[in-house]
């Protein structure tokens, strides 16, 4: 059964915390630790359990001084097989999402490559059409004026007369059809959905005829103003209502179209639906970027959210004239290249931690653990001219009256010449530091004194 990435910082400080008593749980410590740091996706769940822990064998050091010599065995531990493997699945994870990216940017690279040549079709496909715009459009313009002027000749025969009305019906004709032709290569996504210089009013007659409970007001006249100010304004209303009778059917709708020297403000707004109060009636997706680029192309600016009455609507200021250029779109998103290097620099961060932050660690916890061990070592100093007034067999409690309130907690370590203590049933011994100091020759030797009976039955110097 697979681990859940929440549980195995916790089973991993289990096996940490066990390897203390017993080397064989290192291995399932080591791999246990990693699978941790590679799975989890939170560093705050790692972190926590690795202080809880650390707290923990500080708590049990310091309240069992007996155990104090495994406290240097508790913090390789700790260092070796929990915290420094952690860090190795995490730099490996690490490693392995910027490989990731990696390919991420290859694919975003070539779908940027693809729309760039799709906007130069687009752009190729404009330029036709402004071509044939003016280039057709004006010869057939010129041929249905002479054929008109032809069939106006007194002395034209009627058989011509009725070629001449042919002529220019199809040269009429033909300017349709180029129009439509025109307006499929200059916007694909505007195909079917209604002539560019359709008006306002004409929309709104059809949205009611279809049912919509719309109201107009339109004041001012759209005279002098750009054919781009126009459309605009016309998509505007166009997009407004057609998704107010999708996302807000039975609302109210109000459109509000106001022409001024200075420029064009439109308004559409409907109330809450019946069914779904606040549904915007511009929707949520393409609609809105799409009529706030238009709007933005023709210098304007466009907004839109709730409406007071819990509906929605949206409102676009076109100007006149566009002062100056057009402003900036939407900003980009983030350069692939920028996250990419982010992402390496955090994977270099993680592999400068994986070697230093166990290093520091275990700097850290060996001082504190020093520290403490001299504390305790300072509170069982037992002076070398009091030891050598001590007698064999001298009286238990007259040896004590002048002994350390406390005694070393652990027992020292000797080497192979110091004498072994004295064997027999009720005797026990007890240990003391000659010095506090770390930088002496017999920092780490102590005095052994063995009692049995309520005597002294031996004095000896451990030397370590």
């Amino acid at each position: 059964m697979r681990m859940s990435g929440a549980a195995l910082p916790v089973v991993a400080a289990g096996c940490v915390g066990l390897g203390v008593t017993s080397l064989w749980w290192v291995l399932p410590a080591v791999g246990l630790s990693f699978l941790a740091g590679l799975r989890t996706e939170r560093v705050r769940s790692a972190v926590v359990v690795f202080a809880v822990l650390v707290a923990g064998g500080v708590l049990v050091v310091g309240s069992v001084p007996a155990w104090i010599l495994l406290g240097l065995r508790f913090v390789v531990l700790a260092v070796c097989t929990g915290m420094g493997p952690w860090l190795l699945g995490r730099f490996w994870r690490q490693s392995q999402e910027l490989v990731r990216a990696g390919w991420e940017r290859a694919e975003r690279l070539e779908r940027e490559q693809q729309l760039v040549a799709e906007q130069a079709r687009l752009r190729e496909r404009a330029r036709i059409a402004q071509d044939m715009h003016d280039a057709l459009g004006h010869d057939l313009s010129l041929i249905a004026l002479r054929a008109g002027v032809l069939k106006l000749a007194p002395d034209l025969a009627e058989p011509h007369r009725e070629a001449a009305q042919e002529i220019r019906a199809g040269a009429a004709a033909a300017v349709d059809r180029l129009g439509e032709v025109i307006g499929i290569l200059r916007d694909e996504g505007d195909a079917g959905r209604g002539p560019a210089d359709a008006d306002i009013p004409h929309l709104v007659a059809e949205a009611a005829a279809a049912g919509l409970a719309v109201r107009s007001e339109i004041t001012g006249e759209p005279d002098g103003f750009p054919r781009a100010t126009e459309h605009a304004a016309y998509r505007v209303v166009q997009e407004a209502l057609t998704n107010a009778a999708k996302h807000a059917p039975g609302a109210g709708v109000t459109v509000e179209v106001a022409y001024a020297s200075e420029g064009a403000r439109v308004r559409v707004a409907n109330g809450p639906a019946p069914v779904a109060p606040g549904v915007p009636a511009a929707g949520g997706g393409r609609g809105l970027v799409g009529l706030a680029e238009r709007v933005r192309l023709a210098g304007g600016s466009f907004a839109h959210g709730p409406g007071t009455d819990g509906g929605f609507e949206v409102v676009a200021e076109l100007p006149r004239r566009p002062a100056g250029p057009v402003p900036p779109g939407p900003a980009a998103p983030p350069s692939p290249v920028r996250e990419l290097r982010r992402a390496r620099r955090r994977v270099g961060r993680t592999l400068a931690a994986v070697v230093l932050v166990p290093l520091v660690t275990a700097v850290l916890l060996t001082v504190a653990l020093r520290v403490w061990t001299l504390y305790v070592v300072s509170l069982s100093v037992l002076d070398p001219e009091v030891y050598a007034t001590l007698q064999v067999g001298q009286d238990q409690a007259s040896v004590e009256r002048v002994l350390p309130g406390h005694r070393l907690p652990y027992q020292v370590p000797s080497g192979p010449s110091t004498p072994a203590p004295p064997s027999g049933e009720g005797v026990s011994c007890v240990h003391y530091a000659i010095t506090a100091q770390l930088f002496v020759d017999r920092a780490d030797d102590a005095y052994r004194l063995c009692f049995q009976d309520s005597r002294l039955v031996s004095r000896d110097v451990l030397v370590s």
